[in-house]
């Protein structure tokens, strides 16, 4: 994790509560972290010290041609700091402030099938028991598990998989 791009997060979020739109700006970057992480193409085109800046900030002006002005004012800074490459980076820093910001955190739960709506205000309310803040769901499915599930929030994770309770079964009838 970058210093830089937490003090560029900070920076974005700041002006952001100023002008109440830090939730725009939220789903702005939310965008950026999907669409950059979804295109090998669009990293190497960021990374790439052989294109020059003007063909970087008018390929995210394209791409993203439908954020705030903030946001477009972040790739300006970037682009003229020589920093663009870090862009998913500063992205996800600012949303995991604009999360702290209003106490909301992201939950990351790991089942077999995925999650009906039952279950998942079943595992929310344990979220906001077990850390007292609110929190969005990402549902992974991974079938390897065999059933239960695994729920990860920021550093706190429970397994109460099947496959895990068959694990530590084997162990305890191997000693």
């Amino acid at each position: 994790m970058s210093r830089a791009a937490i003090r560029y997060a900070k920076a974005v979020l700041s002006l952001a509560q100023d002008k109440n739109i830090a939730d725009d700006v939220q789903k702005d970057m939310q965008g950026i972290i999907t669409t950059v992480g979804d295109s090998a193409e669009l990293r190497m085109v960021l990374s790439s010290p052989l294109i020059k800046n003007e063909i970087k900030l008018a390929s995210l002006q394209e791409i993203f041609k439908n954020t705030n002005e903030i946001t477009k004012k972040l790739f300006d800074v970037l682009i003229d700091n020589k920093r663009v490459a870090i862009l998913a980076e500063v992205a996800k820093q600012y949303t995991i402030l604009h999360d702290q910001l209003n106490n909301t955190q992201k939950a990351k739960v790991t089942t077999a099938i995925p999650l009906d709506e039952e279950m998942n205000s079943k595992v929310l309310a344990k979220i906001k028991e077990l850390t007292g803040n609110e929190a969005t769901i990402e549902n992974v499915v991974d079938e390897s598990i065999i059933g239960g599930f695994i729920l990860r929030v920021g550093d706190l994770q429970y397994n109460a998989s099947i496959a895990n309770k068959l694990t530590n079964l084997r162990r305890e009838l191997s000693n």
